[in-house]
């Protein structure tokens, strides 16, 4: 799964138009950005093709346009605010056609180091139907060269991020990937094909459906797996525990059962919760005051559930975490966005700022909540990427990576 592919610093664009797929799916409230990580993240690209003379045309979606094209998922908010980063202007094409008649003008008169930004994707329909490609044919028409930056987006086989590529190189132009594509795709692909050992990985979050392909090659590929957040309880009740009201699927019990034999088999150590705590409810809202008991795993009353990790199993996860060369991280610890029931999550957090090993942190809401509890700067890569981030753990190829020229 290593790189090998055709990065920015390969191709020369000097006078070539060039299409790049960004992720500029940010959140928006009444219109305004309330974060702009994704646009910052795209910057060291955009302002190298700029540089080498290339005209730069980017392309995104933002947010899922279940109704049809509409203002509130229109991109001209991240078209002011990349205006004000690049320090030029950005021209915008609002036509909601997004490759119609008023993209193809402001392509034609683009000059050298110009950035032209077209409407969201999303609001041609589904790009990865039969519309798509028309759409993939129309994309490729306004440029020579295609870039994919997307690392978010790169699981899916769609028009802008996969199909326009096809098209391009009939037609002789290269598709290369950004930095930030070249910098997830080490990363994540070192972490998980060729790791500094001990290498260990820690998976929280709400449902085990949604990791069972993960755990079941990382328990091949790492030393220790730790397991917390919603899904932990899960495996505790397959273990044999009362778990009372906690989440569970119940139709992965014999799965869980079937991994704690496999990691068992196969000398890896996987830890599961010790202690817990536990509440008569859910919080609501979910950053309400909240009184927590802390009890051992296997004497959790049958009236409450568990909602973060006990402070034994905090201590136990960092100290594993500790010892490790190379750490991934995907899913909290508990319901992180309550400060009551943040702790197990801020203490793994701690463990991996702490610790001198390669940290990884594999999007989502893992992502959110080291951003939010102040950790990013302390890790040594923070995927922006959560459903490309688990494809890529499961040992998947992502078809944005994909349909990437080789060197």
């Amino acid at each position: 799964m290593g790189l090998n592919k055709k990065s920015v610093d390969d191709i020369n664009v000097a006078g070539k138009r060039v299409l790049v797929r960004c992720d500029f799916n940010v959140p928006l409230k009444e219109g305004k950005i309330t974060d702009e990580t994704r646009i910052v993240a795209a910057l060291p690209t955009i302002q190298k093709l700029i540089k080498d003379g290339g005209k730069v045309i980017l392309c995104s979606h933002l947010g899922k346009v279940k109704n049809g094209p509409n203002e509130g998922e229109s991109l001209a908010p991240v078209a002011e605010r990349l205006a004000e980063k690049l320090g030029q202007p950005v021209n915008f094409v609002a036509d909601y056609n997004v490759t119609g008649e008023a993209a193809t003008a402001a392509v034609e008169a683009m000059k050298e180091g110009d950035v032209v930004l077209l409407q969201n994707t999303r609001f041609r329909g589904k790009e990865e139907t039969k519309n798509g490609e028309e759409f993939s044919k129309e994309l490729a028409d306004l440029c020579d060269v295609y870039v994919c930056d997307a690392f978010g987006s790169s699981h899916r086989a769609h028009a802008s991020v996969a199909g326009v590529t096809d098209v391009v190189r009939a037609k002789g132009g290269e598709c290369a990937v950004g930095y930030l594509m070249q910098k997830e795709i080490e990363f994540l692909g070192n972490a998980v094909e060729n790791p500094v050992r001990p290498f260990v990985a820690i998976l929280g979050g709400a449902k085990v459906a949604d990791k069972l392909n993960v755990i079941n090659n990382l328990i091949e590929k790492c030393d220790t797996l730790i397991i917390g957040g919603g899904m932990a309880y899960t495996f505790l009740k397959a273990k044999g525990y009362e778990i009372g009201k906690s989440l569970v699927d119940d139709e992965k019990l014999d799965y869980c059962k079937e991994m704690i034999e496999k990691a068992e088999k196969a000398g890896k150590q996987l830890l599961l919760p010790v202690d817990t705590a536990v509440a008569a409810g859910f919080p609501d809202p979910i950053d309400a005051e909240i009184a927590v008991d802390y009890v051992d795993a296997d004497k959790m009353p049958a009236d409450k559930l568990g909602l973060d990790i006990g402070p034994k199993t905090a201590e136990l996860y960092a100290n594993a975490a500790k010892t490790a060369k190379t750490v991934v991280w995907n899913g909290p610890m508990g319901v992180f966005e309550n400060p009551v029931l943040a702790k197990g999550t801020i203490a793994v957090a701690q463990a991996l700022a702490d610790t001198d090993a390669t940290t990884i942190i594999g999007g989502g809401d893992s992502a959110a909540a080291v951003n939010q509890l102040g950790f990013a700067d302390k890790m040594s890569h923070i995927s922006t990427g959560g459903g490309a981030s688990l494809e890529f753990l499961e040992g998947k190829s992502l078809p944005g990576v994909a349909a990437a020229d080789d060197k």
